[in-house]
C-alpha cells in the first residue's frame, strides 16, 4: 500500500507564499515522476507542475516564474513553492506520484489534497 500525504496549505493574502509538501510512504521500489495538480469546484483537475526522477521540471503557463517544484528522493517527498500568489490560484492542490512497488508493478497514486486560499 502506498500513501501520499500533503501539507502546507492555508489562507494567504495575494502576493504571499506557501510551501506545499507531499510525503510518500509504503512498499516502494522506485518513485518515478511526481506532480502537483489543482482543482476548483465545477472544473477539471489541472496539472500545475511535474518533476521527473532525474529532476527535469515542467510547469503550467499560468504558474511559470511563480511556482517551483522540487523533490527529495531520500525523504520520498515532493514540494511546491508557491510565490506571488493570486486569487485565481485558490484551489485544492493534489500530489500525484508514479510508483513502482516491490512487486515491480507501476501505479499512480493521489494524495487527499490540501486547500490553498488566496484572498485579494
Amino acid at each position: 500500500q502506498v500513501q501520499l500525504v500533503e501539507s502546507g496549505g492555508g489562507l494567504v493574502q495575494a502576493g504571499g507564499s506557501l510551501r506545499l509538501s507531499c510525503a510518500v510512504s509504503g512498499r516502494i521500489f522506485r518513485i518515478n515522476s511526481m506532480s502537483w495538480y489543482r482543482q476548483v469546484p465545477g472544473k477539471q483537475r489541472e496539472l500545475v507542475a511535474t518533476i521527473t526522477s532525474g529532476g527535469s521540471t515542467n510547469y503550467a503557463d499560468s504558474v511559470k516564474g511563480r511556482f517551483t517544484i522540487s523533490r527529495d528522493n531520500a525523504k520520498k517527498a515532493v514540494f511546491l513553492q508557491t510565490n506571488s500568489l493570486k486569487p485565481e490560484d485558490t484551489a485544492v492542490y493534489y500530489c500525484n506520484a508514479g510508483v513502482t512497488g516491490y512487486e515491480l508493478v507501476y501505479n499512480t497514486y493521489w494524495g487527499q489534497g490540501t486547500q490553498v486560499t488566496v484572498s485579494s
